[in-house]
C-alpha cells in the first residue's frame, strides 16, 4: 500500500484485523483507534439543532447555508 497520511475507514470491531490486513498494514505498524457511541451522531444532530435554533436560524436559513457552501467547493462547470 503507498504511504498517506491519513487512512480512515468504518467498520465493526470484529473486523478491524480483516481490514487492516486488507490494507496491507504490517502487524508492527502503529494505528490508533477510535471508539464511537452508538448515538453519537443524533446526540450532535440534536446539539446542533439547539444552538441553530438558539441562533435563530430557520430550516430555509440551514438549506441555503448548506447549498451555497456546497457551490463554494465544487469544481467549476465547463
Amino acid at each position: 500500500m503507498a504511504e498517506k497520511e491519513i487512512e480512515v475507514f468504518e467498520t465493526t470491531a470484529g473486523q478491524v484485523t480483516d481490514v487492516l490486513e486488507r490494507l496491507g498494514i504490517a502487524k508492527e505498524r502503529r494505528v490508533t483507534v477510535m471508539i464511537e457511541p452508538d448515538d453519537w451522531l443524533t446526540k450532535a444532530r440534536q446539539e446542533s439543532r439547539r444552538l441553530v435554533i438558539a441562533a435563530g436560524l430557520s430550516d430555509d436559513d440551514i438549506d441555503r447555508l448548506i447549498k451555497q457552501a456546497q457551490r463554494e467547493v465544487e469544481p467549476p462547470v465547463g
